[in-house]
């Protein structure tokens, strides 16, 4: 059985893992939509924005912020909001 003190130290080490907020490309949202999106939710220039959207456009998907899932969930659940289709892994 385990202790309080390990549960949250468990806990603690799960919370750090890095993971990747993928993009995943579609037929209808526009370059513009991306970008805009990118630099509003991820804080990206407006230059790293355009090359994600266009990683994400020729490659099919791409990884636009790594991170704690703490952090990357609130800005998945604005890029899914916005339309695009964003997971975290």
């Amino acid at each position: 059985m385990t202790t309080e003190l390990e549960e949250l130290v468990l806990e603690e080490l799960i919370s750090d893992i890095t993971r990747d907020l993928m993009i995943y490309n579609d037929d209808y949202n526009t370059f513009d939509h991306v970008i805009n999106t990118l630099v509003k939710v991820c804080k990206h220039t407006a230059e790293q924005a355009e090359q994600c959207a266009w990683i994400i456009h020729t490659k099919g998907k791409y990884c636009v912020k790594k991170g704690a899932y703490e952090t990357l969930k609130p800005m998945r659940d604005a890029i899914c909001e916005a339309g695009i289709d964003a997971k975290i892994h």
